[in-house]
């Protein structure tokens, strides 16, 4: 999920953001959307929430803010309401620590004041400068005046109650008393009460005239004060808040120059970092099921490294030998590579106007337990599925979206040290998966021999080709060529379990990548993805196992470690660790991140062994220089919450394209029903491609006994009769894998426009 950054705190404001709140130790910390306005912090599980349902609300004037560390923070009011709050960083952290200072100063005194107004005996505050001590003065001789008009129309007040209840008796008297008896005396009495009442009532009337005309004549005065202390009070919170920036500033630089800054890395331990060796995820049995993974101890530590790596002498660092002082300018060219501004960089303008929308995504129901219930168990590649659960990309597309983040791999062409290079390769890797946060949709089973392109020569300097080269198991070869000075090739086989509560899917094979100028060879796997809440609750996507790279030509390795999502874990979600490592084992490099928005690597100066963890095992503690990021997820598209989360580049894979191969996904007729909302349409034509395919398998089938009766089959053919178009199985002589590589032959087709051998399957 990519988030704007909030809003600087300013007095006044309403500052809202996402904070992780914890809850309870089954759900641990859950995102939340918290809202501070005049004094109150409330929170709501949405934003959506905000017109309708408060999940609660406590007051700042009685409250206390508490920093436990760089990204967590505790506010309470004294025991019947705490907040445990975790922010994404810490600067974020900071500018809600500020915002909630400023309205808790704000509250407390919208509190004293509400107080002095109700206490008659309680004094206005002084105002600033030269004339405090007078003003205050003269503002104590006003009250006393005040109190003392106060108290004659307290005094009026009785009397008139007195005198009031006396002349009611003697009128209630005076109609009893039978005419002739008396009668003078008690008209005389009467009116003489009746004196006393009127006399009283002016004299109320007049404290009242002198009360009211005090008053006034003061109004005006103390609302000037008052606008005067208003002022103040502002321009105070505005040097409060240049005050707390400047120290936050201050204290970052500081870190900065000496320590591996805590970015996406563990907000409970903030220099620490988490690589486990574990057995790799695609080794999972398929009996084991998910459970929440408690937090692991870390096997390694981050520290300041000396402040001699940080002293230039020459050409070479200080104290360290001039292989490491040649490695650390290596380092700072690098970051000027990375830099989008750099003038190194070129930006070449595309040719070609690529679409930026699809048709909205139709809101169908579904009955999805109706569908799954038969599935438990079963092979997912096996089981016919709807187009109401599917995206419409075909997975041939969506193998291609791993080159989304391609400047990764042609910066790391530019790297003369092979351990640089290797970082770049570790955040391609991690890159592929940030496409899959939102990506909750099955991607389409290509057909057999089904073909994908995705030429962007012109516009990015690279071409891609994939094909369906197996349907039992399901299987795609996918090969990318640069003029950047580097190649990809993969085969991938999915293996997919339903288990009732998430579906995991676990991709077979291996990805390799080669450079042309240094000869570097790269091969890694990828790790296992889990969907979670298949029936009950909304779909959520993780990513969890651990994924060794290795460079054949030098023996370099990476070990990154996706960390699965776990309830009782503080850690930040997503995360990702790793260690560059060279043959012989020595770190160099350190990167920490999430597969969901950014990488970051810090260079190794020197490492030691450390004390033992909980569970005994030895840690390592590394001294690193100043982490600098390597990659940042690009911001999804307008409206692509309604667009299948589609990324920029998702949007164009399924444009109609001229030239194409006619066995290309673009011509796939069900999936471009189901793009343009037609899915009842869709749903029968993709019936339909799944019965002809069926059909061309048995007629394989019969070719395959009629061969084998005859003779041996032609080399490459696959088990059921089947020879992959343009891609040809090969054991690669460094890696000693087996997988199917590109034979060539297919961009020379298009330019020719013949397509002549490609099969009839749609």
């Amino acid at each position: 999920m990519s988030e704007s950054k909030p809003p600087t705190p300013t007095p006044g404001d309403t500052y809202k953001g996402w904070l992780f709140k914890w809850t309870n130790y089954i759900k641990g910390y859950q995102r939340r959307w918290f809202v501070l306005s005049n004094g109150l912090l409330s929170y709501y599980r949405t934003q959506a929430e905000m017109g309708h349902t408060c999940r609660g609300t406590i007051n700042l004037a009685t409250a206390n803010i508490a920093v436990e560390d760089s990204c967590n923070f505790i506010i309470s009011n004294g025991g019947a309401q705490t907040y445990h709050l975790k922010a994404n960083s810490e600067v974020e952290r900071q500018r809600w620590i500020t915002a909630l200072e400023l309205a808790k100063a704000k509250a407390v005194n919208m509190q004293a004041e509400s107080d002095d107004s109700g206490d008659d005996s309680s004094a206005l505050p002084p105002t600033s400068g030269q004339s405090g001590g007078c003003c205050n003065s003269e503002v104590q001789s006003t009250l006393r005046t005040l109190n003392s008009k106060v108290e004659d129309l307290t005094t009026c007040n009785d009397l008139i109650v007195k005198h009031g209840s006396a002349l009611q008796r003697s009128l209630s008297e005076l109609e009893g008393i039978r005419a002739g008896v008396d009668m003078g005396e008690k008209i005389r009495q009467v009116t003489e009460r009746a004196t006393l009442f009127r006399i009283t009532s002016n004299a109320m009337i007049n404290a009242c005239g002198d009360f009211l005309s005090l008053a006034q004549i003061h109004s005006k005065r103390w609302q000037k004060a008052l606008q005067v202390e208003r002022d103040q009070r502002i321009r105070l919170e505005e040097t409060l808040e240049q005050l707390a920036k400047q120290h936050n500033h201050l204290e970052r630089a500081f870190r900065g120059a000496t320590v591996l800054p805590p970015s996406y890395s563990n907000p409970a331990l903030s220099n620490k970092s988490i690589v486990s060796g574990k057995t790799d995820a695609s080794d999972e049995d398929d009996d084991i099921e998910f459970y929440d993974a408690m937090e692991d101890p870390a096997e390694f530590i981050t520290v300041p490294a000396d402040p001699k790596y940080h002293r230039r002498s020459g050409s070479n660092l200080s104290g360290i030998s001039s292989e490491t002082g040649m490695e650390d300018q290596s380092f700072d060219e690098l970051s000027l590579a990375s830099n989008p501004e750099s003038p190194q960089t070129l930006e070449i303008e595309p040719i070609r106007q690529r679409r930026t929308r699809i048709p909205d995504k139709p809101n169908y129901c579904l009955n999805l337990w109706s569908i799954m219930k038969n599935c438990i168990g079963k092979e997912l590649s096996k089981i016919p599925m709807p187009v109401n659960v599917n995206e419409p990309l075909s997975m041939l597309q969506r193998l291609s979206e791993d080159l989304e983040y391609y400047e990764l791999l042609d910066k790391a062409a530019k790297c003369q040290s092979s351990l640089e290079q290797m970082c770049y390769v570790a955040a391609f890797t991690v890159s592929s998966y940030s496409t899959t946060v939102h990506r909750t949709g099955k991607p389409f089973n290509p057909l057999l021999g089904e073909t994908f392109e995705l030429d962007r020569l012109k516009e990015c300097g690279y071409r891609s080709l994939c094909e369906q080269v197996s349907h039992h198991p399901p299987s795609a070869a996918h090969h990318a060529w640069s003029e950047k000075g580097w190649s990809l090739r993969q085969e991938i086989t999915l293996s997919s379990k339903f288990r009732g509560k998430y579906l995991s899917i676990i991709p077979l094979g291996s990805i390799q990548c080669i450079f042309d100028k240094s000869n570097n060879h790269y091969s890694w796997k990828k790790v296992t993805t889990t969907i979670h809440n298949i029936i009950v609750g909304k779909l959520w996507i993780d990513q969890s196992g651990e994924i060794d790279l290795v460079n054949h030509k030098t023996g370099d390795r990476c070990h990154l470690k996706f960390a699965p999502y776990s309830y009782f874990s503080r850690d930040i979600p997503r995360k990702v660790t790793g260690v560059v490592t060279d043959k012989g084992g020595k770190a160099h490099y350190v990167l920490s991140g999430t597969w969901s928005e950014k990488m970051e690597f810090s260079r190794v100066m020197q490492s030691s062994k450390g004390e033992n963890s909980t569970e005994g095992k030895q840690r390592t503690v590394y001294q690193t220089l100043k982490a600098k990021e390597i990659w940042t997820k690009n911001p999804l598209p307008e409206g692509a919450e309604n667009m299948y989360f589609f990324s920029s580049l998702a949007l164009t894979l399924n444009e109609p394209e001229e030239g194409v191969a006619p066995t290309d996904s673009r011509h796939r007729p069900d999936q471009r029903l189901m793009e343009d909302g037609h899915w009842d349409e869709a749903n029968v034509e993709k019936q339909r491609l799944e019965e002809k395919q069926r059909t061309t398998r048995r007629e394989r089938e019969k070719e395959r006994e009629s061969v084998k009766a005859s003779g041996s089959p032609e080399e490459g053919t696959h088990q059921d009769n089947y020879q992959a178009l343009w891609f040809e199985k090969f054991t690669d002589p460094v890696s000693g894998e087996t997988l199917h590589v590109y034979r060539g032959g297919y961009w020379e087709a298009k330019e020719q426009g013949s397509w002549d051998m490609c099969p009839d399957i749609f």
